[in-house]
């Protein structure tokens, strides 16, 4: 089965590779709005009781080429956003940052689940994931906590964790977190 219906219509700079778990074209539950949500394949950390173990294993899930997928997007109709999941989107940083590159000069919103925090990804020795942040405009950092999860958090799934106001954190040069509940737009 194919998860993706659009073909390639983007230079052949974007041709890096990406392991997909798999897609959701109009969701309104990863974000505010209608959000494209887009779920990687690959993480490191585990955490028990997370919703989505199947995407854990890299071995598993498809491979395909950023082109595709960005086609794929801007073909979507109707969207507010694009939300990053997984998996841990941050596993393949470079791939995420090429996709994000070009959606925004679409002028979609950006949104990131990632189990890193946002101070693990600022002080962490690679710049693979630091360089993915300008293209953001929000984060969802921390591993899910089965022992803090919670139904009153919105978009998050446990209350150490946090949405992050990207562009302003990164002007202000340090975490700012988004508290009313109508950010994102």
């Amino acid at each position: 089965m194919r998860i993706f219906s659009a073909p390639s219509l983007l230079p052949e700079r974007w041709n890096m590779k990406i392991k997909i778990s798999g897609i959701e074209r109009h969701s309104m539950v990863n974000g505010p709005g209608v959000r494209y949500v887009l779920f990687t394949q690959g993480c490191p950390h585990a955490c028990p009781g997370c919703q989505n173990p199947e995407t854990w294993d890299i071995q598993k899930g498809k491979l395909y080429e950023t082109s595709t997928v960005i086609s794929d997007i801007l073909a979507t109709k109707y969207l507010d956003g694009v939300t990053f999941s997984g998996g841990d989107p941050l596993f393949q940083p470079e791939a995420i940052k090429e996709i994000a590159m070009e959606l925004k000069q679409h002028g979609l919103n950006i949104w990131c689940y990632t189990g890193y925090t946002y101070e693990e990804i600022l002080h962490e020795p690679s710049e693979a994931r630091r360089e993915v942040l300008p293209y953001l405009d929000v984060l969802v950092d921390g591993r899910f906590v089965l022992s803090l999860k919670s139904e009153n958090c919105l978009y998050r799934g446990s209350t150490n964790q946090r949405l992050i106001d990207v562009p302003r954190s990164l002007r202000e040069g340090k975490c700012v977190e988004i508290t009313k509940l109508n950010y994102g737009l």
